[in-house]
């Protein structure tokens, strides 16, 4: 009997790994929604185009530039021809694929506070909680990154 249960057991322990026992089976749309920034200054709308995911800018804490009065622009843009183009409706995510598991690759994300873009994936940190997101943005290796967290708005 012993002998049957403890067979039972390492056989659970050595093919967990293989099933990928989770609480969540993700889909590829889950991450769909609008989401508010870590630092809670903007929300973005992530959005399915095809097999991609996208997201644009569609709300600011602060959408006008108090020196100019006007809305706030692309200042930053390391290409100085979009440096006129505002940063409500802009296009922040880009190009993420879904790998069928749990996490939405092969990205990237724009930062306008700094005018760089960077690879980037995204993924739910808590697999019970699809309403925190981490988005990991990086330069060649996703060693070499910032992680941020972002809230579901709705």
């Amino acid at each position: 009997m012993k002998t049957k249960l403890l067979v039972s057991m390492l056989a659970v322990f050595l093919l967990s790994p293989v099933l990928k026992l989770s609480a969540q089976d993700f889909k590829a749309n889950d991450v769909v929604g609008v989401w508010l920034n870590e630092d809670k200054d903007a929300q973005v709308d992530i959005y399915q185009d095809g097999d991609k995911f996208f997201g644009k800018i569609v709300w600011l804490k602060t959408p006008i530039d108090s020196l100019t009065n006007k809305p706030k622009l692309d200042t930053k843009n390391i290409d100085e021809s979009l440096r006129t183009r505002p940063v409500m409706g802009m296009l922040l995510l880009k190009d993420f694929v879904f790998d069928g598991d749990d996490e939405w690759e092969d990205g990237e994300i724009y930062d306008p506070k700094s005018g760089k873009t960077y690879s980037c994936y995204m993924e739910f940190p808590d697999e019970d909680n699809m309403n925190n997101l981490k988005i990991r943005g990086y330069i060649g290796i996703s060693l070499l990154g910032r992680t941020t967290y972002w809230t579901r708005v709705k």
